[in-house]
């Protein structure tokens, strides 16, 4: 499917009017026009009911002010997504749907799509993403504690290879709510169960009711392991049969219900690893990311008539782990590094380069020196550990930030203003 931005309408640009003040910031109407049928897209192909059209509208202005929120605290840090950065990222979309970079916008000015709307979509994306890495992911540390714990419960529970498919709905209790406040909320929870079990359909229910992350997508958390589970859920879980529906479930946040829309066992897979080397160049006052790219992209060359690689990571990579060892990045196993930059060694074929990948840290070449299997070791269990328990801390850490830098805004919704 190709995920794209419908183009403004005259229609659009008759109604146009201010729909939300955030801050110093305006939410106009064709901005809500425009989310709201890009978001009404991935719910038809996916066979979500929609709800009411104001109820529909009021869930997407509420992540519309939320974005805006942390738009404008990217601004404040001083932080940006340029051209480059954008640039990889709608090549990587159009690598998903199997399209060439300009194939993809082919069809995209094809069928009347705003290229440049759906550029600067994915701009305000990437931007959210990294305000949330900022001050919410990035601050999130794992112990060795934290991880003797965690295993010692897999092993308690038998070591469970379940997986979980889970849908999920928050009713949200502001912080410092009154008693009043959270038994209204408890009620509202404990009515929207009886009307799930009485056969409401749990994914628009998602849509038009849902505080969650999720909610715009019917709820869908996707197939979790058992011990991947987010604390709160991990004992409730395994109660519950394939499509029963929780009992309200309180936390900070509020109130939270959990569908089981489906179970398996987990399957047991040989890990494959790579072991792979790379040159990084990193922008600066002196070289500008540009260069860094242009820069990389000369090496390359170099590399590909005969050049020693490994001489030219010791002298021109700015990686200080690994650059007197010829840019060696040892053996990886999958998530051990970027994503963007494991999605490029995953496509590379053995003595395979790259040409030059941008991630967070800068440009990167990179090349695939050997495979393995490998049987999983008491290293790789404490890897997945580790990874489990951060993106635990990161689910239950995430929807409390989200909700303080909410609360401490200032937001005027203007939606039911003629």
């Amino acid at each position: 499917m190709i995920v794209a931005f419908p183009a403004s309408s005259q229609r659009v640009q008759e109604l146009d009017r201010i729909v939300a003040v955030v801050n110093d910031d305006v939410i106009m109407e064709s901005e809500l026009l425009a989310r709201m049928e890009l978001i009404r897209s991935g719910l038809e192909e996916a066979g979500t009911p929609m709800p009411p059209a104001d109820v529909f509208a009021r869930q997407v202005l509420e992540r519309l002010v939320v974005d805006s929120i942390q738009i404008q605290l990217a601004a404040e840090a001083g932080m940006r997504i340029g051209d480059e950065e954008l640039n990889q990222a709608m090549d990587d979309l159009a690598r998903r749907n199997n399209l060439s970079p300009s194939e993809f916008r082919q069809i995209l000015e094809r069928d009347g799509y705003d290229v440049e709307a759906l550029r600067e979509e994915i701009r305000e994306e990437l931007l959210v993403g990294q305000v949330q890495r900022r001050f919410v992911t990035n601050r999130v540390t794992v112990s060795q504690r934290d991880v003797d714990d965690f295993l010692a419960t897999v092993e308690k529970q038998g070591g469970s290879k379940r997986e979980y498919r889970l849908a999920h709905i928050l009713i949200s209790v502001p912080e410092g709510a009154s008693p009043e406040d959270i038994d209204q909320s408890r009620e509202e929870a404990q009515t929207l169960v009886s009307e799930l079990r009485a056969g409401k359909d749990f994914a628009e229910a998602a849509v038009a009711r849902s505080d969650g992350r999720q909610a715009l997508k019917g709820g869908d958390l996707g197939w979790r392991k058992a011990n991947e589970l987010p604390t709160l859920f991990a004992d409730i879980v395994p109660t519950l049969s394939t499509g029963e529906v929780s009992e309200p479930i309180r936390s900070p946040s509020g109130f939270h219900i959990i569908r089981v829309v489906d179970s398996r066992r987990g399957e047991t897979h040989v890990l494959t690893q790579t072991r792979a080397r790379h040159i990084l160049l990193v922008s600066n006052e002196v070289r500008s990311d540009a260069d860094a790219r242009a820069q990389l992209a000369q090496l390359r060359e170099r590399i590909v008539n005969g050049d020693d690689f490994a001489q030219l990571a010791r002298a021109h990579s700015d990686d200080p782990g690994n650059a007197a060892m010829g840019g060696d990045l040892g053996w990886l196993s999958p998530g051990d590094v970027l994503p963007a930059l494991q999605e490029v060694i995953d496509t590379l074929e053995e003595s395979e380069l790259s040409a030059p990948v941008r991630t967070e840290r800068g440009w990167h070449l990179v090349q695939v020196v050997e495979r393995r299997a490998y049987d999983g070791t008491e290293e790789v269990r404490r890897a997945g550990a580790v990874s489990a328990i951060r993106n635990r801390k990161i689910e239950e850490e995430l929807p409390t930030w989200i909700r303080r830098i909410r609360e401490e805004a200032y937001v005027e919704l203007r939606l039911d203003e003629e």
